[in-house]
Order: structure tokens, then C-alpha cells, then sequence
């Protein structure tokens, strides 16, 4: 996880579990007979043990390993759900033995929750489960390559297989081949202790390379992605969780099956209910549910011929190999735990009708397209393809345009959650996706912006908290103030297509504490009802900030003036938990294309200066 977090995807464009079970069973059907929940973190999905129980009975369907990836904190609290939906093997992510370094690494504690899930695995294998278990070290010079000795002795008398990965670079991850330990070192630190450490046969799709010290129990293995790639034999796909198909972990080519498969639920996602209702439509007055709009909406079946299509032609453009070292570390891609970093997605991801379009042009074979079934044995003893659905964010998600089983009503493509592009919208292509607007050409202007908020109380015993200096936490206004200022500097790391590196010239928070409406003035009463101020007093919020540059302030402002309102609530939460931050705008702005202007509430519009 990077240090400034992630910003959390639209639920919508998410895959349902319904969704997910589906297209799971669609690649089993053609020969998948591994897959794989990864992340993020998949333990923190709510549903996590119900779905992999429903993947896990696709094992009278071909499915023969049923695994997940994880960082093990939550794990030990679902093991024995997850064995008995049919789970087969864990990846443990953990990079340090050291519970104070993991706290350091990770930001967080649980250093002892993680072994707790170990053990329970070895624990419930001791009875029989027979989970494969493999800890995944990815080891950094500086770091954590002190520790490389103490992973080899987690396998002394443990069956675990540890696992050394070199450092890869991801969008975020502040990678540097200064920091990446190869390979050949690693081999080096471990056989100047083991001389005995030796290679022993792996299976042909293996990821990584298995060694053995003769006397230990458990394995080792090193992933080589960086010094020996392995994608001569790699037979792994992946599914991000926004449903894009990703043939190559390093290539940032994408494809949506989600838009496929929701062309048969007029672009909706597909919980139970809507599944249940399109593989039994309904009769009603001489009309399937699919013909809700007057439109005739592809069926699950005929859509699952189009994901073969989307999928085969996917796989057919495949590279042979992945970008070297020093490409890699230049080359946009989406970070591991967010999968989805605001790229060219114009560039990167193929939309389904497009995916479709193109496939369509190639004969099918056995009515899959390039004779699926020989693309699903890829070369040099491979038997069998891995499925991997790990976790993503799409920052923005469209649907796919003149489609032809894209319903329509009276001649028009009916889609939802679109935004049409517009020249108003500057954040928007022509295609309609977001993008953030160029500014390296227009020219550096005196530029200002004024925000307001509101908070009110739910009680005046607030007012008196906060005009008595009472608060247990202190100084309400102050805290405020700076965190408005605070916030107005770092807009571009909240607003994900505000310009960041904007030379501010002045931020000022004003914050008055207006009275409960009982005691105040009869002139302070006349203002407080024009204003909508609650009866037991509340707080206006002022933000100004000003700016010498190519581009406005007014997300400057409004990110002042919003934090500060939240900052005034976390103080008083102990004494008001009925607050309302409410009355967030824009009162004015000044400078740039657009003018001047300021808000006039009676009008309820802009005013230009």
C-alpha cells in the first residue's frame, strides 16, 4: 500500500460475485484448472468464504486448485471456512520476521496475527487439510535482505515453501535497481551458510524457481522476474476486479469483460436476483425481463460466445516476452495493490464492443476463436492455464458504445452511468473518460478562490465546549485552521485530477463561532435564519486561497474549507455526535479565462464581476 493510501473504487464498476462466478466457470469449461483470489487483500471482501465456496464447486466441473493470496492478518479467523469451500493453497505475503520492522514496513501492527495464520495452516494440515503453504518474500536491499537467512529457517522442520521475489517496479512503489537484490546474490547468501542448497524439479508453469537443503523440510523457490524472466512457460491470467483481462502482469494492455457480460443487464451490474432473472427470464404481458426498454438484450449464453471472442484475441496478441529492466521501470502500469492509477486508459484498455469488433474478423474454430482449446495448452509442456481475479480500481469506467446487442430505444444506444462528452467538460475525451486537462501552455495569472462551509450543532453545549476552551482534545478553531491550511497544499493528493505543484501565494481559514440562536442578537438572529444556521449554534468556515499560475484555485478551496469542517468535527465528536457539515460551495473566484465571479444566494447563480 503506498503511504498516501489509495483512492477507493466506484462500487459499480466493480465485478459482483455473481459476475465473477460466472466468468470462473466460463474458464473452466475451456480448460482453467487453477484459480487463484488475490489483491488487495481478498479477506476483507465481506462475501469472501461464499464465494469461494460457489469456485470451489466448480471442482466437479475441472477445477482442481482452489487458492488465494493474502497478507494473513484477517486469514486465521476464515481458515477453516475457506478449507472446507475447497481452498487448496495460500500465498502469504510477508516481507520481514521482525515484528518491529513489519510495524515500519506496513504501518501497522498484526506482525502476530500474520504467524497466527502460519500456524494455523500448519496446524490444520498436521489433521489433514493438506493446504499448500508458501510465504512470499520480496526482498529489498536496505531493507529487509538481512533477513534472507531467516526465511531459509522457516522451512527447517516446516512444510512451507518461502519464496524470494526480486523487487519489481509498480506505479507507487518508489522502485530503484539500486534496491533490487538479484537473484544470483540472494543464491550467494544462502549457499556461503547452505553449500548443500540445490535445484530440484519444478513443474513446467512454475513461476518460480524450487530449491531444496537436503535435511529441511520445506523449499525454496525465487521468482526471477526481473534478471530471468519466465514467460516462455507463464500461463497465467489475471482479472482485475473492475473486470479487465490482463494477459501479463508487466503489460498495461487491458480488456473489459465486465462490459461484455453486463450487455445482457442493459449495462447493470448482475447481483443474484438479476442472474436468477436472466438464465429464467420471467413472462409477463408477452415480454422477457431482457425486453424491458422495447429493446432485445443479448443472452448470458450468446454473450459467453462474445467473452470467448474478447478473451482469445487477448491472449493471441500476447507478447512473447515482458519489457526488460530498464523499460519496465519507466513504463505506466497500474500499481499491484490499486491496479489502476490514472493512466491513458484511451490507450490502455480496449472497450468491449472494440475487443469484440476485432475479433469478429477471424474465423471461429470449433466456435472458439484461434482454436481456444490450443491456446489454453500454450507451448513448452504447458497443460493447463491459471485464472487469477485480484483486486483493482477503475477510475473510470464507460460502457462500450454501438455495440451491436447494445440495447436501444427509439434508434438511440440506451447506456448508463455515462457522462457525454461535452466542450463544457474540460475533464472529459471525446470519447468521454476522464483526463486531466493540460495546462503547460497557457499562461501564469494572479488567481483567487474563496470556499465556505458549515457546521452545525446538534446541541448547545458544543458552543459552550468550544467558547469555553473545554474540549478535552483543545483548541477546536486552531486545529481547524492549520488542517484547512494543510489541506489547501495537498489538494492533489485528495483530488485525483487537481494539477498538483501550484505555487500558492496565501491561504487563509476564517472560522466564526456563531452563537445558539436563543442567545444571539436580534441582528445576529436575522442573519443566522437568512443563513439556515441549526437553532444551537454551529461554525462558518472561510477559505481563501490564492495562487500565482497556470490554473484555478477553487479545489485549493473547497479542500480547505471541507477539511477544516471535518477537523472541527472529529474535536467536538465527544460532546456533538448530531453535527451537520452542510452549505459547501464556492462563494467566489477570481482571475483566469473565466473571469470574476461570486455566488449571490438570492439569485441563486454566478454573478460576474
Amino acid at each position: 500500500m503506498p503511504e498516501e493510501g489509495v483512492p477507493l473504487s466506484p462500487k459499480l464498476t466493480q465485478l459482483t460475485s455473481p459476475e465473477i462466478v460466472h466468468l470462473a466457470e466460463l474458464f473452466v469449461r475451456q480448460g482453467v484448472n487453477k484459480i487463484r483470489l488475490t489483491g488487495g487483500e481478498p479477506t476483507v471482501r465481506k462475501d469472501i468464504v461464499q464465494l469461494m465456496r460457489e469456485i470451489g464447486n466448480l471442482r466437479t466441473k475441472g477445477l482442481k486448485e482452489l487458492c488465494i493470496t493474502t497478507n494473513g492478518v484477517a486469514l486465521h479467523r476464515k481458515l477453516d471456512a475457506m478449507a472446507e469451500s475447497g481452498l487448496t493453497g495460500v500465498n502469504l505475503s510477508l516481507d520481514t520476521l521482525d515484528p518491529f520492522q513489519f510495524q515500519i514496513m506496513t504501518r501497522r501492527s498484526g506482525h502476530e496475527l500474520v504467524m497466527r495464520s502460519v500456524n494455523r495452516i500448519l496446524e490444520m494440515n498436521d489433521l489433514g487439510a493438506n493446504i499448500k503453504l508458501k510465504i512470499n518474500c520480496v526482498v529489498m536491499r536496505g531493507i529487509n535482505d538481512r533477513e534472507i537467512l531467516d526465511f531459509v529457517e522457516l522451512g527447517r522442520e516446516k512444510n512451507i515453501e518461502t519464496r524470494f521475489i526480486e523487487y519489481m517496479p509498480f506505479d507507487g512503489n518508489k522502485w530503484s535497481q539500486g534496491k533490487m537484490v538479484s537473484y544470483n546474490e540472494m543464491l550467494d547468501v544462502i549457499r556461503a551458510k547452505y553449500p548443500s542448497l540445490h535445484p530440484v524439479q519444478g513443474h513446467p508453469n512454475d513461476t518460480s524457481k524450487t530449491y531444496k537443503i537436503p535435511g529441511f523440510v520445506g523449499k525454496l523457490g525465487f521468482i526471477t522476474s526481473m534478471t530471468e524472466n519466465f514467460c516462455g512457460t507463464c500461463n497465467r491470467l489475471r482479472i482485475t476486479s473492475d473486470g479487465n483481462l490482463k494477459v501479463c502482469l508487466f503489460g498495461n494492455a487491458e480488456v473489459s469483460l465486465r462490459d461484455v457480460i453486463r450487455q445482457s443487464n442493459n449495462g447493470e451490474p448482475i447481483d443474484e436476483a438479476a442472474l436468477r432473472n436472466l438464465e429464467h427470464p420471467k413472462q409477463g404481458d408477452g415480454e422477457t425481463a431482457r425486453t424491458a426498454l422495447g429493446a432485445s438484450y443479448p443472452s448470458l449464453s450468446t454473450l459467453d460466445d462474445s467473452l470467448l471472442n474478447v478473451i482469445g484475441e487477448a491472449v493471441k496478441r500476447k507478447k512473447a516476452r515482458h519489457a526488460g529492466m530498464g523499460e519496465l521501470e519507466n513504463m505506466k502500469n497500474r500499481p499491484m495493490i490499486l491496479i489502476g492509477e490514472p493512466i491513458n486508459l484511451e490507450s490502455l484498455k480496449l472497450g468491449a464492443k472494440e475487443a469484440v469488433a476485432r475479433t469478429a474478423r477471424f474465423p471461429m474454430a470449433n466456435k472458439f476463436p484461434f482454436s481456444w482449446s490450443s491456446l489454453l495448452r500454450a507451448p513448452q509442456g504447458q497443460d493447463h492455464y491459471h485464472l487469477r481475479p485480484y483486486t483493482t480500481s477503475a477510475l473510470s469506467f464507460r460502457q462500450p458504445s454501438g455495440s451491436s446487442h447494445w440495447p436501444k430505444k427509439d434508434g438511440v444506444a440506451l447506456t448508463s452511468r455515462i457522462m457525454p462528452a461535452s466542450s463544457k467538460l474540460t475533464h472529459l475525451t471525446s470519447a468521454g473518460t476522464a483526463h486531466m486537462v493540460a495546462i503547460g501552455e497557457k499562461q501564469d495569472t494572479k488567481r483567487a478562490a474563496t470556499a465556505v462551509s458549515r457546521v452545525s450543532f446538534s446541541n448547545a453545549e458544543t458552543y459552550d465546549a468550544i467558547a469555553t476552551s473545554a474540549l478535552s482534545k483543545g483548541d477546536a478553531l486552531a486545529v481547524a485552521r492549520v488542517a484547512g491550511i494543510m489541506a489547501a497544499k495537498r489538494c492533489s493528493d485528495l483530488i485525483a485530477l487537481a494539477h498538483s505543484g501550484l505555487r500558492l501565494t496565501g491561504v487563509e481559514i476564517d472560522l466564526d463561532l456563531v452563537k445558539p440562536f436563543g442567545t444571539a442578537t436580534s441582528n445576529q438572529s436575522a442573519e443566522i435564519k437568512d443563513r439556515g444556521i441549526l437553532k444551537n449554534g454551529g461554525i462558518e468556515i472561510r477559505a481563501t486561497v490564492q495562487c500565482h499560475g497556470p490554473t484555478g484555485v477553487e479545489m485549493e478551496a473547497l479542500t480547505a474549507a471541507t477539511v477544516a469542517a471535518l477537523n472541527i468535527y472529529d474535536m467536538c465528536k465527544a460532546v456533538d455526535k448530531g453535527m451537520l457539515i452542510e452549505g459547501t460551495r464556492v462563494l467566489s473566484k477570481s482571475g483566469g479565462k473565466s473571469g470574476d465571479w461570486i455566488w449571490d444566494d438570492r439569485e441563486g447563480n454566478i454573478v460576474k464581476k
